[in-house]
């Protein structure tokens, strides 16, 4: 267990900071970059809960949610752990597993869409949108830092997992997609 006693330590005061393991890196680099944004995915689904409740109709989507903020605590630890490290903790096909089973069940609710989704709708909804861009970009910054560095697999694919599962939750939470708002293309010409 993790026990913290004092929050600051000025160890960052000259733009590094600690890897798991207690190698320094540069504030700006790509891997703190990943960390970061999967660290504000995390803060946005927060916003998100304040949103779920009994009232929406919408059983399991808090918990869901809340195990994805595990799951993203996870992650980032793997990211912070060299890859050499055999011992890290890291991302595992289960927890993607368990995405996709999720994904499934709630995209068997919905109708098929037949136009891409504005983001909106629903408050709810409207905050796992935002969710889901801010999670896009973790993935693209943790692919960017994978051409660099080795970068766990199942890293990678949780992310581009937990997208699509922000992207369905959100439809549902618009009333099973009813209150999803199209794309109307050209509509404004």
């Amino acid at each position: 267990m993790v026990r913290l006693t004092r929050i600051y330590t000025r160890g960052g005061d000259q733009g590094e900071t600690s890897l798991t393991g207690g190698a320094r890196v540069k504030k700006s680099s790509l891997r703190i970059e990943a960390i970061g944004t999967v660290d504000e995915t995390n803060a946005v689904i927060g916003i998100a809960r304040l949103q779920t409740g009994e009232s929406d109709g919408i059983a399991g989507f808090d918990g869901m949610l809340s195990r994805i903020q595990n799951d993203l605590f996870d992650l980032g630890a793997d990211l912070s752990t060299p890859a050499d490290d055999t011992k890290a903790l890291r991302i595992s096909a289960t927890q993607v597993e368990r995405l996709e089973r999720e994904i499934d069940s709630l995209n068997a609710l919905l109708q098929p869409l037949e136009s891409f989704v504005l983001p909106g709708g629903a408050e709810l909804a409207a905050a796992l949108h935002l969710a889901r861009t801010v999670t896009r970009r973790a993935e693209r910054v943790t692919v960017a830092l994978a051409a660099e560095e080795k970068v766990n697999a199942e890293a990678l694919k949780y992310l581009n997992r937990l997208s699509d599962h922000l992207f369905v939750l959100a439809r549902t939470a618009n009333d099973q997609g009813r209150s999803d708002v199209l794309w109307r293309p050209g509509a404004n010409h």
